[in-house]
């Protein structure tokens, strides 16, 4: 089964159509809607949270081979989330796969949201979203929901950190319609993944901290696939000025090369060609390439613990994910 996205148009004439929609379809007295500022569609943070959100759920539900493309289109019938339900929190609740009319789909997400909302500690008055919103294809509260179950059910994978919109809130009184703009907060000032890491090391040092990589290893292989395509979707952006995309992390990253091109753009200096082999041949030769990356890292203050860099070129994965995560925690925000 798979999830397919309408084409055609972009977010901001997505999102101005929607307004127009909402102007057309005067609510009732006394009525309120809302709605994300339409030029805030583009802003890049929010696109990479969208980006983010749609690789977690993908990986998370590769083995029931659902395939999500775009987070308004693909989640508002229900069948995304009641097995997102099932896979994250081991809960099947009694509803039909596919529901085809709106009523069914609205009665399915129902007895989905009740049990959901279960799990996440929330009631319908303290949600930020609803039945009718994420029905409607409502993004910022699409948006609310996915980030409170990566916060409940995956708190290990990083989130861009202060992603925030601006919205228009409309009602409808005696004297016309009224709007007011606010600024809403869909993730907070440090990623999820910052914080669980704390969790881990209880405030203590460095060393401490890498046990994150440890006990990330012993998790659910779904929730490591997530936490390892967060990171590549990083990689990935960082590198497409050069051109360049990484597939297979542990392979890619095994000669010395990839690395070195990363920590260069990541700090913003050139690493001249004749410091490494551009095309290593031999495992001295990668061995070279990887331990000159990791004292470039030492040397700017970048801690990797106790990374051997003959583990890396072996394409271990813990110590390849220990580098690239910390090259994330200090450059997440680009």
């Amino acid at each position: 089964m798979q999830t397919r996205t309408r084409t055609g148009n972009t977010d901001v004439m997505r999102g101005m159509e929607g307004a127009i929609e909402q102007c057309a379809d005067e609510p009732p007295q006394g009525e309120k809607r809302q709605m994300i500022q339409p030029t805030c569609l583009n802003d890049p943070k929010l696109k990479i949270l969208q980006e983010v959100l749609v690789d977690w759920i993908n990986a998370t539900l590769k083995p029931e081979h659902i395939v999500v493309l775009n987070i308004e289109e693909d989640l508002y019938d229900g069948l995304v989330l009641h097995h997102l339900l099932g896979r994250l929190a081991d809960e099947h609740v009694p509803v039909e796969e596919i529901a085809v009319t709106s009523e069914a789909q609205v009665r399915k997400l129902g007895v989905i949201m009740e049990a959901l909302n279960t799990k996440l500690g929330v009631t319908d008055e303290t949600a930020k979203w609803s039945i009718a919103l994420i029905h409607s294809k409502d993004l910022l509260a699409t948006l609310h929901l996915l980030v409170t179950m990566v916060k409940c059910f995956q708190p290990d994978l990083p989130l861009p950190p202060n992603v925030s919109v601006e919205v228009v809130r409309f009602e409808v009184n005696r004297s016309g319609i009224k709007s007011v703009k606010h600024i809403e907060h869909i993730t907070e000032g440090r990623s999820d993944l910052d914080k669980d890491s704390d969790k881990v090391s209880g405030g203590g040092n460095h060393s401490e901290k890498q046990d994150h990589i440890d006990q990330l290893m012993l998790l659910e292989p779904q929730k490591i696939s997530a936490f390892k395509q967060a990171i590549l979707h990083f990689v990935n952006k960082n590198m497409s000025s050069l051109g360049l995309q990484v597939l297979e992390m542990e392979k890619q990253f095994a000669d010395g090369v990839m690395l070195l091109l990363l920590i260069g753009q990541l700090e913003g200096f050139f690493i001249p060609l004749y410091d490494f082999s551009l095309s290593p041949s031999s495992d001295p030769d990668m061995l070279h390439n990887v331990t000159l990356a990791l004292e470039i890292l030492h040397a700017r203050d970048i801690h990797v613990g106790n990374v051997d860099p003959q583990d890396i070129v072996a394409q271990d994965v813990k110590a390849t994910l220990r580098v690239l995560y910390a090259l994330f925690k200090k450059h997440k925000s680009k």
